[in-house]
């Protein structure tokens, strides 16, 4: 406008088409760019979108406001305030029906010329058009016209009024005469007619905010503030109203006008422009002068405030068009978050639209959801069929299957439980099996020395060869064959134990691997049940093996080749057997045929191709360094083998380290790589107690896989893991946390139980267990005050609930077990926390049943309501 920066008008009815306000109207329509409709010629608006220019309008010098008519029919009809108070209305060459014709160019005249500040159309009401005008001591700021009056101005006056016109117009169409006149004495800077009710009028007056109603034009509601420009009423809360004075921005809410509800933060500059999104709840945007960047207010998530000082919070954020500086804005009616910025300098316009910030929720379920705008995007790890055996699904997903299954609960068949975890994960089934027999050997021990051995099979192989002693060594004749065999095997009671936690000898004196190749055979592992045979020198066992497996229902024929080639062994150091055997075994795709050979064409002692072959299972390698190392090499052996797992965090190590501290940090190492504290947890409570379950990595394991499965609402699995971990480390049950104390002098109603060592005295002596003597007290044992009485059966606390199931006379013959000393749950104390009425759990249970409100008359305390866990179900219950 002339003299003034640019400002943007949407037009209320066609999405497509806004106009440009300066010195001169222009009427321009948005499309995609490419389109019929953007012709050569177009100004670029975005990547995607571009204007057109259909019409300018210059028949208006000197605007100061532009107001869009707000119905359909007439079209493009414009109303201009101008800078001698004139209001005028004008289109932007469209085909004009009668009605239209009849209204463009019609004059609205105040008494007294000075300058518009504001228009505003009645939303429901379009006849009436509000403007706002500076002051004049002799006149009103407010003026209401009615665009459809047909008064004619006196003669006089309208020679006052021709005569200020800039061009000759026919007095017909001049109209002097308002239909209100408000607000005497004062200017107008700022006008909206309230959403909520057609008939008010607010308006930004000089000291005030001022509501009119129409219908009793004597009276206005007020409000004493400097915050008076750009009032504008949200959309979509027709009680809410923004204002501004210099940089400050004041939210008023109009059912509570005393004072803003909020105030923005303060700007350096002043500002410009202030303006609700149309179609999002609650989101402000506002200009401040000179600036390129356009301040956001979120405040669709803002509590309502208690209390009179208390402030509601609010998102704030900014957003930058362009480099440039902001001349307007305007926000698209209808398309999400979307506005158009002219610039201040040459009218470069550019269409933006706001991205909404990502509100995230990550359920505990691994289901993820996030809300952008109005959409919201649900997104679910389960997805097509056949996906599963593509993707490997979160370890989070697996635990809480392993967890519906009693994954680690198993305590008797300990190996069973890597079959609970799905039985496909090679690591677990290595460490179950490490578990199940270090408990074996445990037990065996303990039965046999009455020692204190538990330890020693807990603290792994490591360990346990670093103490050998006494070892033997011996040479072999192949099984089957006369010929001496020169590979020497050592012997010691510390190297059969390691042998039968490695799971190869079962127990007694004799190393007899029979048992586990029968096993190896059933699970139809050959090739490892043959390398076995062949690493206790029984070649005859293993060529049968081998033999067996090719003619096996969906057996390898080649095996059948690879037992010939076996069959063919010599210890001739230069026969061409062995040289063709240490050429060609690297060709064999299995691990175990690979180390068969290596073993054969090995010189004693130097078996680096079976030790360090990593695909090879670990207990196996283990194994057989403990048959074929001496005491030097051994242990070297054993430690560097020992840190590449706990480096790697190969659950296989564990055998090694065992559960040590050296174990806790190959754990940590699992962890680290996995996040599964699920298997941690429950692999350390296996050991005995001592110093690693103190450690605080593995107290940290546990409490958050605790927490896991309050997070999955597995409750009742929470507390089985609860008594799991109390049977194997009894240091970890929780001390009494909860009583229930007298009113009076706060002591427990109960604290002489624990005092009696008599095992026939518990609860039962205050009468809360059903006993057969169904002796009560019904006073506090420590200062005799009267215990509570029952809201429902008037009894006092402590007497017997007589009319609950469980409770009856067939129920007191039944012996004391230990179930019965305990108080029955319908014999248990019970109150709200909010208006401290309660009774018996029976009872209450009882009433509330059938009623919400508390049972005491005269309380209206919906007590079963209060509880906001009270309606949530356990996700593990059946």
């Amino acid at each position: 406008m002339s003299g003034s920066k640019p400002d943007i008008l949407w037009s209320p009815h066609h999405p497509d088409r806004y106009v440009i306000c300066d010195s001169e109207l222009g009427l321009y329509r948005i499309g995609p760019v490419g389109s019929s409709e953007t012709k050569a010629g177009t100004l670029p608006l975005s990547e995607e979108t571009a204007a057109t220019l259909l019409a300018i309008n210059s028949d208006t010098p000197y605007m100061k406001c532009v107001a869009w008519y707000p119905k359909h029919e007439p079209e493009c009809l414009l109303a201009v305030g101008q800078a001698n108070g004139r209001v005028v209305l004008t289109s932007l060459g469209q085909s004009h029906n009668s009605t239209c014709k009849e209204l463009v160019g019609k004059e609205f005249v105040p008494k007294h010329a000075r300058q518009c500040n504001t228009l505003a159309w009645n939303p429901v009401d379009s006849n009436l058009l509000a403007a706002g005008l500076d002051k004049h001591r002799a006149d009103f700021s407010v003026l209401i016209w009615d665009i459809s009056s047909k008064y004619s101005p006196e003669a006089s006056v309208s020679s006052e009024k021709i005569r200020l016109s800039s061009v000759d117009l026919d007095s017909s169409s001049v109209v002097t005469k308002p239909l209100y006149e408000l607000g005497q004495n004062d200017a107008c800077l700022s006008l909206c007619w309230l959403l909520r009710d057609p008939k008010l009028l607010l308006a930004g007056m000089h000291r005030n905010l001022a509501i009119f109603d129409l219908r009793n034009t004597s009276q206005k509601t007020f409000v004493n503030t400097k915050a008076i420009q750009g009032v504008t009423v949200d959309p979509h809360f027709h009680d809410r109203v923004a204002s501004f004075y210099e940089g400050q921005v004041a939210i008023w809410d109009l059912r509570k006008f005393e004072k803003p509800v909020l105030t923005l933060s303060e700007q350096p500059k002043p500002l410009t422009k202030v303006a609700w999104c149309p179609t999002r709840n609650g989101l402000l945007a506002t200009l401040t002068r000179d600036s390129n960047i356009i301040r956001l207010y979120d405040m669709q998530h803002t509590p309502t405030p208690i209390g009179d000082e208390t402030e509601p919070t609010i998102i704030e954020r900014s957003v930058q068009p362009y480099e440039s500086q902001i001349g307007s804005f305007a926000w698209h009616p209808s398309s999400q978050n979307r506005m158009v910025v002219v610039s201040a300098a040459n009218r470069v316009m550019t269409d933006f639209t706001v991205f909404e910030r990502i509100s995230l929720a990550w359920s505990s379920t691994t289901s993820l959801m996030w809300a952008c705008g109005r959409h919201l995007y649900d997104c679910v790890e389960d997805g097509a069929e056949g996906v599963d055996s593509v993707i490997e699904k979160d370890i989070a997903t697996k635990m809480r299957q392993r967890a519906q299954s009693s994954y680690g609960h198993d305590t008797v068949q300990v190996w069973r439980n890597h079959l609970l975890a799905g039985g496909s994960d090679p690591q677990l089934k290595s460490l179950w099996y490490d578990l199940f027999y270090m408990k074996q050997c445990a037990e065996d021990i303990e039965l046999k020395l009455q020692g204190n051995k538990q330890s020693v099979v807990y603290s792994g192989i490591k360990n346990i060869v670093k103490t050998t002693s006494g070892t033997t060594e011996s040479r072999r004749c192949w099984s089957g064959s006369e010929r001496q065999s020169d590979v020497p095997r050592y012997h010691s009671e510390e190297r059969c134990l390691s042998l039968r936690l490695c799971g190869w000898i079962s127990r007694g004196p004799d190393i007899d691997v029979e048992v586990f190749l029968r096993s190896l055979e059933q699970e139809r592992e050959w090739e490892r049940a043959a390398a076995v045979a062949l690493f206790n020198l029984d070649i005859r066992r293993a060529i049968q093996i081998l033999n067996k497996g090719a003619t096996a229902e969906k057996g390898d024929l080649n095996l059948n080749v690879v037992a010939m080639a076996l069959s063919g062994y010599t210890d001739e150091k230069s026969s061409l057997w062995r040289e063709m055997c240490s050429s060609l075994r690297l060709q064999l795709k299995n691990p175990y045929l690979c180390v068969m050979f290596a073993f054969l064409t090995s010189e004693p002692g130097a078996y680096d191709g079976v030790l360090y072959e990593s695909s090879v299972a670990v207990r196996d390698r283990v194994a057989f360094a403990c048959m074929f190392l001496s005491d030097a090499q051994l242990p070297r052996y054993i430690d560097k083998l020992t840190n590449e797992m706990k480096e790697a965090g190969n659950l296989e190590g564990i055998l090694l380290t065992g559960l040590t501290k050296d174990g806790v940090d190959l754990m940590e190492s699992y962890v680290d790589l996995t996040g599964d504290v699920q298997t941690a947890s429950f692999c350390m409570l296996k050991g005995s107690p001592g110093e690693v379950l103190k450690d605080p990595r593995v107290q940290c394991w546990i409490e958050n896989y605790r927490n896991l499965l309050d997070a999955w609402r597995f409750w009742h699995k929470r507390a089985e893991f609860d008594i799991h971990r109390g049977k194997l480390d009894p240091s970890s049950k929780p001390l009494a946390q909860v009583f229930v104390s007298c009113n009076f002098c706060g002591k427990s109603i109960s604290y002489s139980c624990s005092a009696m060592p008599h095992q026939g005295r518990g609860f039962s002596q205050y009468g809360v267990s059903g006993s057969p003597t169904k002796s009560k007290v019904t006073s506090c044992p420590g200062c005799r005050k009267p215990l509570p009485r029952c809201a429902l059966c008037l009894m006092n606390m402590g007497t017997p609930v007589s009319n609950c199931p469980g409770t009856g006379k067939s129920d007191e013959r039944l012996d004391l077990t230990r179930e019965n000393k305990l108080a029955q749950f319908n014999n248990w104390f019970t109150w709200c926390h909010n208006c401290r009425h309660g009774g018996h759990a029976g009872h209450m249970l009882s009433w509330f049943k059938d009623h919400t409100e508390c049972p005491v008359s005269g309380c209206t305390c919906k007590c079963m309501q209060l509880d906001t866990t009270g309606n949530l179900v356990p996700s593990d219950s059946s």
